[in-house]
């Protein structure tokens, strides 16, 4: 399994933002990316995806997220990555481990876990019996459900209705991304891909 070191010292050695040193942005003309900037968003240029480059050993197919740099790396094949902007937990709820996509969901219905209802009943009591999938619906577009030894880990990546939360300390654990973003990934993610959140 990949430390968090290790593949921070992959990116940075192939020239990547892992660390502070800005990530080298590659010219892949088979990979069509979303469009930007999406008017009424503003979140910095560099949250917006990009083609870069990756080291060669990370396995194709599989995600990496650097979360204390906001981002998300889908391995697109050998040595080439989509880097998205992701916002991620508050500092106290940060997720990190493996795991793999367990599920997939188009417009997800949305339950919050009873210790997001315990810490603010006041925001989500009234959600304690869900909430259909929507527009409205926090989850957003798409959702990747990340399992553990084949359970659910309550952790998604999924889009926003906040998209100018992306690139902040924010969520109660889960990865958000603009609903155009969360589109494409799960367009290429496939069900049982690797997950690495760092």
């Amino acid at each position: 399994m990949l430390t968090r070191r290790q593949f921070a010292y992959g990116l940075a050695s192939a020239g990547l933002a892992a660390t502070a040193t800005p990530a080298l942005a590659v010219w892949a003309p088979d990979i069509t990316l979303p469009a930007a900037p999406i008017t009424g968003v503003n979140i910095a240029p560099e949250l917006y995806p990009t083609i870069v480059q990756v080291r060669r050993d990370l396995v194709p197919g599989s995600i990496h997220v650097i979360s204390s740099q906001y981002f998300l790396y889908f391995i697109a094949r050998k040595g080439i990555a989509i880097r998205y902007g992701v916002a991620v937990g508050k500092a106290e709820l940060v997720f990190r481990g493996a795991c793999v996509v367990g599920k997939k969901a188009e417009w997800p219905s949305w339950t919050p876990t009873p210790e997001m209802i315990e810490r603010n009943p006041a925001a989500y009591k009234k959600y304690e019996d869900g909430m259909p999938g929507g527009p409205k619906n926090p989850l957003g577009a798409r959702a990747i459900y990340l399992h553990q030894n084949g359970r659910d880990t309550a952790i998604r990546i999924h889009g926003t209705i906040e998209p100018n939360s992306i690139g902040k300390s924010v969520s109660n654990g889960c990865l958000r991304m603009i609903n155009e973003h969360v589109i494409d990934l799960y367009n290429r993610v496939e069900l049982g891909a690797e997950v690495m959140v760092y």
